[in-house]
């Protein structure tokens, strides 16, 4: 999928009338970034809206004594910045790309000249970042009171969150090592955890990626016990 693709297909970019779109098109920009590199780094300056076109990538924080906290995926598809970009702030996390990823950047003055000039793009911003507060808060109850397996079905089962990934499929191109990031938990917790879950007939792991036989029965798995 090129740049142009990806805008006009985008849910906030159907929403725009054709010169708008047009405009965003002139001013966004493509940019590559190698697997394990950063998408965007701690204390930098928010310049860009930053969208996915390929690839995988996962938001972080980092502890004193250099302990990780993965805050979220982000997926083909998928936005994030907006609420750095309006408080015209600094990132108040580490984004690395999971795989070689592909970002289509909209710059700030785009961005806000969108949120001056269109209100379906507002009314976009309003669903996703209540959407997004509503996954960290999900997320926070998961950590807290659920085991690695059942974190890593509610992990997986998060990746179909609509609002935040618009298309996705029923097979997820993830590796074990990349589930095991999102969830939160060791390589070797998350192996065990998808053998349970595959067990229990809710996804199958193959080769290329993970297939997903029961969205529901991951959203709603709960540990035996």
């Amino acid at each position: 999928m090129t740049l142009q693709e990806m805008l006009e297909k985008s849910v906030w970019g159907r929403q725009l009338g054709a010169a708008q779109l047009q405009h965003v098109i002139q001013h966004a920009r493509e940019r590559p970034v190698a697997a394990g590199q950063p998408m965007v780094r701690t204390g930098e300056q928010a310049e860009h809206w930053i969208g996915l076109i390929s690839g995988f990538g996962k938001m972080s924080i980092w502890s004193a004594d250099g302990r990780e906290t993965a805050l979220i995926g982000t997926a083909p598809g998928g936005w994030f910045g907006e609420g750095t970009l309006i408080k015209r702030g600094r990132w108040q996390y580490d984004a690395v790309a999971l795989r070689d990823t592909r970002l289509a950047l909209i710059p700030r003055e785009t961005f806000e000249w969108l949120r001056a000039s269109s209100l379906p793009f507002n009314h976009y911003l309003q669903q996703l970042m209540s959407a997004r507060m509503g996954f960290f808060i999900a997320q926070l109850c998961n950590d807290r009171l659920l085991d690695s397996t059942a974190r890593v079905a509610r992990s997986l089962a998060g990746l179909y969150n609509p609002e935040l990934y618009p298309e996705p499929g029923l097979f997820l191109d993830l590796r074990q090592a990349e589930v095991a990031q999102l969830a939160g938990v060791s390589r070797q917790r998350a192996n065990a955890a998808l053998q349970v879950l595959e067990d229990a007939g809710l996804l199958q792991v193959g080769r290329r990626g993970i297939e997903v036989l029961s969205l529901q029965g991951l959203r709603d798995y709960a540990s035996p016990g």
